[in-house]
């Protein structure tokens, strides 16, 4: 749908029309009839349509009157009234609610189905889509009704009018619009990797590809249970990998720290005391002197008598030495 807003000239047919409704039917009998039609020739004339001074546009005026007169009521009140009745449902597709309004009022006003006139039928109908879109729009929250309007295809100038927005907002859902139609791209290529697996498998593979639980329901067409399952054995999955890297990372402490004091014999203790001491003449500093011992393989409960306590260093060092 790209209607726009562009005003267009109306053909002379529909002004007539408009004309006669807008007079009662006590202007159409009588003396009151001629004054009514030279009335209504006038007016058109001012509107910059030539009707009283040609004979062609003159017999349309007639005609048409005499129609009226005929029916017992204007065609516009009847054509107002069905544009007046229809939904967004029946304007979906404004050729076809074209036909059937044509079909329907076509039978008191044949003259409307004639080829001069069903393109001016189609545009109203056209404007009435629009109308009825606009005002859906503006019910809707947030920026639905702008994704609502885009949907639909209407032209930018006129979502950016009927819905009173900026260029740079319309520019922004458009953006985010693509985004999401990126996004399910990448979802469906995703699913196809996994095609033919179980659903739990499919949740999972999505889940790990950082899909959101909506789009993961809509387009692998599982259910919030199928979800909450998945959920629950990868939380269940990633306690059990953090317990097993704890314990990883408290054995490699553990090993990093080295043998526990009385364990290490006395001949090892007396060289790690030693290098100790030439690393305290290197540096005072405690961080300085804990990262010299690491890399000299010093174990870690030395290290730590040396930078709390460093003269208990020398009561080791004698009980080593017997």
């Amino acid at each position: 749908m790209t209607t726009n807003d562009a005003t267009e000239k109306k053909p002379l047919w529909l002004l007539i029309e408009e004309k006669i409704l807008e007079l009662d039917s006590q202007d159409f009998s009588g003396v009151a009839l001629e004054v009514s039609i030279q009335q209504i020739a006038g007016e058109l004339d001012n509107a910059g349509y030539n009707v009283s001074h040609h004979g062609g546009n003159m017999l349309k005026l007639r005609w048409a009157v005499d129609e009226t007169r005929k029916v017992g009521r204007p065609l516009m009140k009847d054509f107002n009234t069905a544009i007046a009745a229809l939904t967004l449902e029946d304007v979906a597709d404004p050729y076809f609610a074209t036909n059937k309004l044509l079909s329907n009022i076509g039978k008191t006003w044949p003259e409307l189905k004639s080829s001069e006139r069903r393109p001016e039928v189609i545009r109203i109908v056209e404007k009435t889509k629009l109308d009825l879109l606009t005002t859906k729009a503006k019910d809707l929250p947030d920026d639905e009704g702008i994704r609502l309007l885009i949907k639909e295809q209407v032209a930018p100038e006129v979502i950016t009018k009927m819905l009173d927005i900026t260029e740079d907002k319309l520019e922004q859902v458009n953006t985010e619009i693509e985004q999401k139609r990126a996004e399910r791209a990448r979802v469906a290529t995703l699913l196809e990797a996994v095609e033919g697996k179980s659903n739990e498998e499919k949740v999972k593979h999505l889940f790990t590809n950082n899909v959101s639980e909506k789009l993961i329901i809509e387009m692998a067409n599982v259910d919030q249970d199928a979800i909450n399952s998945v959920k629950q054995a990868m939380e269940e999955e990633l306690k059990e990998k953090q317990k097993l890297e704890e314990e990883a990372a408290a054995r490699k402490k553990e090993e990093a720290a080295g043998p526990a004091l009385e364990d290490i014999p006395p001949d090892e203790r007396l060289e790690h005391i030693e290098a100790i001491r030439e690393i305290m003449e290197f540096s005072d500093k405690e961080k300085e002197i804990r990262v010299m011992c690491e890399q000299s393989s010093i174990p870690g409960c030395l290290v730590d008598i040396a930078v709390s306590k460093p003269d208990r260093l020398d009561e080791l060092e004698k009980e080593a030495e017997g």
